[in-house]
């Protein structure tokens, strides 16, 4: 019997609620599974459970009790074996997965699409599972798995962040805003190295850390939550050039 992208919309719902621990690894066989989750960990398993096979994983190949899910991972298969389309359809398609990739040293994040505009996501420490929003947050692309058929919805609003969100670049982000962050994070005892306005690698592991301890997701950069939590107002997007 075939299988769509339903299946992962209401397998996912009803772990709503449970445990997220950063890393943690998920036997992708085990259909009784409860938690913990890292998000990565959790579309992996999504995806073994309902179609029976790994995706998203060190090694495809190998034993579905200790495959390792990651962003990075996600990233490569969709170059390779997966099937690539924009964040606005995959907004529309039930079960679609949408994927932020990791920069180098850090991580990424990814979700399910409800369809409706919504996710069903491994968030953080601090909120679990939980159902959100795909608009106003930094993403790369849309996923579908092979073999599994999907159907799109009526359209759906997605709109881009309206505030600058702070990100390793190449050239690296600068301005006041950066150097605002870095100030912050010093005084909260995370070290950023030189408060020289420039998001640069000690930057952002400072960012990953005060992530860390904050219960957030801990992609190393500062969107509206992060800096919500720092107490910092991040200036409209048209202001990023600054």
């Amino acid at each position: 019997m075939a299988v769509s992208g339903k299946d992962f919309v209401k397998l996912a719902r009803k772990h709503v609620g449970e445990r997220y621990v950063l890393g943690t690894l998920v036997p992708k066989d085990n259909w009784e599974w409860k938690g913990p989750w890292d998000c990565a960990e959790f579309t992996s398993w999504l995806v073994y459970q309902v179609s029976q096979q790994l995706y998203g994983c060190d090694d495809n190949s190998g034993s579905p009790s200790s495959a390792d899910a990651y962003t990075g991972f996600w990233g490569r298969d969709v170059k390779k074996i997966g099937i690539r389309i924009s964040v606005d359809q995959a907004a529309r398609t039930r079960g679609a997965f949408v994927l932020r990739a990791p920069l180098p040293g850090a991580i990424g994040h990814i979700v399910v699409s409800d369809g409706e505009g919504g996710t069903i996501e491994a968030h953080s420490s601090r909120r679990g599972v939980i159902e959100a929003e795909l608009s106003q947050r930094i993403w790369d692309t849309g996923i579908l798995i092979p073999g599994i058929q999907y159907e799109e919805e009526d359209p759906v609003e997605f709109t881009e962040p309206k505030t600058v969100v702070l990100r390793m670049t190449r050239p690296p982000m600068k301005g006041s805003i950066v150097r605002k962050v870095q100030r912050v994070l010093l005084e909260k005892g995370f070290d950023p190295g030189p408060l020289d306005g420039s998001y640069g690698a000690l930057t952002r592991a400072a960012v990953l850390a005060f992530q860390s301890t904050r219960g957030l997701v801990v992609d190393g950069e500062v969107g509206k939550q992060t800096a919500r939590a720092l107490g910092v107002i991040l200036p409209p997007r048209q202001d990023e050039s600054e």
